[in-house]
């Protein structure tokens, strides 16, 4: 029952994130991808700690690929943020 419950979350999250997503004009990415990019940062943080913490083989090899995709993810977002708010900037 326990994985029903949960597939039913993941669900709705994921129906509920896209019509979120989708009704963001235009001229509010540059602001909702910095918030994204913040998250992240808080993810890389969880990472960090999952690979430093050393109970297990495997949980510090998975925590190290988390940390690898979160800074892929931070960094990539802020060069992504960057070059958006140089398009609105006078020449």
């Amino acid at each position: 029952m326990d994985l029903i419950v949960l597939i039913t979350i993941f669900v709705l999250a994921t129906f509920v994130g896209s019509e979120l997503i989708g009704k963001v004009p235009p001229n509010l990415h540059t602001p909702l991808m910095s918030g994204s990019n913040a998250i992240s940062g808080i993810t890389l943080v969880g990472a960090i700690i999952s690979a430093g913490a050393q109970e297990f083989a495997l949980s510090t090899v998975l925590g190290f690929v988390a940390v690898v995709f979160a800074m892929i993810n931070v960094v990539g977002g802020y060069l992504v943020t960057d070059r958006m708010l140089k398009m609105f900037k006078k020449k």
